[in-house]
């Protein structure tokens, strides 16, 4: 073998040497991140890993990795990890709506080695830019892109190498199933607190609900109120006044859930104490209105019936804020409904509601309703109806005011079938034992 060839030889192995070399180091770091991120952490821990370890292994200044949140339209990319090693950290190092855009759309990876004049990005004028390179690439999970890794301003002189582009793709590749699951199980640790919450609110809630109806003499009260989820906007009450009064009143907070119910309790409150310094039903409901309209947003309003029974006289006083009209069932008479004019509460800041009279005869049923009950639908889209109310009372004049409860949900039960209850279902029954 002459020098010449020998010299070759010889350099031939250098290169294979080199390449051995940065072969192991490749899989060394790749080790090295998979022992990081395999391991029980929490996503933003893992994250964070993932960027440390790239900008040791492939020498960058800074880095980022952002996840693709398909229900933030006008932002679908979050920048959830970021680490950098220099001072400019804060400044333009995060990635704009072109790149994310550019991603989306390609979803390759892009390298760039002279930022500032590349046409693809456009500058701000004058402004300092800190970007000299770039390496982007997608992450995939089973084909669908799930986010991207970011690395900006390469420290070696020829900047980012498709070998440093082959590198994060693996590390990407190796990444995106175990950030995917890190995410999924702090969705799924965030859902368990949520049902937790909402089981909590839902025992609150039905604490402030009458535990049981008042036992007075020469009637027959109850009352119930089932949610449509967790915790619903339904609300009914009993409040014992002076003498041989009781006030009562159910009310439909608009919307469902939490905010529901939280203003609910606020409702309950509100019409508590506006009993005891009210004594009048149009007055209580007036400053309780008010009391809404400076406290809740222009969104927010409640029906509500409230009404006063004198238990010795047998005379009830009743307004009514743009609740469903109860019903009064009489024997020899076709059933009343009780019409009374009123605004929901929370509408106008100021309003005087109409107190109405009736009186109760022995054997009358007064039934008093959510529209939960009247508008539930079967699967053919059908309402339950006043009518079908009308007559389930009707069927069970004769019965304890517990039975008829019973009996009406029984056949709001019977007529929706197997379709979900859409809306709170809330009755007040009072009848006048004969």
């Amino acid at each position: 073998m002459n020098p010449e060839q020998g010299d070759k030889e010889i350099q031939k192995l250098l290169e294979e040497i080199k390449l051995l070399r940065r072969a192991v180091e490749e899989l060394s770091m790749l080790n090295e991140i998979a022992v990081a991120i395999s391991s029980t952490l929490s996503l933003e821990r893992i994250l964070d890993l993932i960027i440390q370890k790239c900008l040791k292994h492939l020498n960058v200044e800074q880095g980022a990795i952002m996840l693709l949140d398909e229900k933030t339209e006008d932002k679908p990319f979050q920048t959830v990890a970021r680490r950098g090693d220099t001072i400019s950290l804060h400044l333009p190092y995060r990635l704009d709506s072109q790149l994310s855009g550019w991603m989306l759309k390609n979803r390759n990876a892009l390298i760039i080695n002279d930022f500032q004049s590349d046409n693809r990005f456009l500058k701000r004028g004058k402004e300092p830019f800190f970007i000299q390179s770039l390496l982007c690439v997608p992450l995939k999970q089973k084909g669908r892109m799930i986010g991207l890794i970011a690395l900006f301003n390469s420290q070696s002189n020829h900047g980012f190498s498709s070998e440093a582009s082959r590198l994060l793709s693996i590390i990407a590749t190796q990444s995106a199933q175990v950030i995917e699951n890190a995410r999924l199980l702090e969705e799924e640790q965030a859902l368990i607190r949520m049902q937790e919450e909402l089981r909590l609110a839902y025992e609150i809630q039905m604490n402030l609900l009458p535990k049981k109806a008042p036992v007075i003499k020469g009637y027959d009260i109850v009352g119930r109120s089932i949610p449509a989820k967790d915790v619903g906007g339904d609300y009914f009450d009993f409040i014992l006044m002076n003498g041989d009064q009781l006030a009562f009143c159910l009310g439909d907070v608009s919307g469902k859930g939490m905010p529901a119910a939280l203003l609910m309790a606020n409702l309950q409150a509100t019409i508590r104490s506006q009993t005891l310094l009210n004594p009048s039903s149009s007055n209580c409901l007036e400053h309780s209105n008010t009391h809404m309209y400076q406290n809740t947003g222009p969104e927010k309003f409640v029906t509500l019936f409230f009404g006063i029974l004198d238990c010795g006289s047998h005379q009830m006083k009743y307004s009514n804020a743009g609740h469903n009209y109860p019903i009064l069932f009489s024997e020899g008479k076709k059933p009343q409904c009780l019409e009374s004019d009123g605004i929901v509460l929370g509408c106008l800041e100021s309003f005087s509601f109409q107190e109405e009279q009736m009186s109760l005869s022995r054997g009358d049923i007064f039934v008093l309703y959510s529209d939960g009950i009247t508008e539930a639908f079967n699967d053919r889209e059908e309402e339950f109806g006043e009518k079908r109310l009308i007559q389930v009372v009707d069927e069970n004049r004769s019965h304890t005011a517990e039975r008829i409860m019973e009996n009406i949900l029984k056949a709001v039960r019977l007529h929706t079938g197997d379709s979900p209850q859409m809306d709170d279902i809330t009755l007040i029954v009072i009848k006048r034992e004969k």
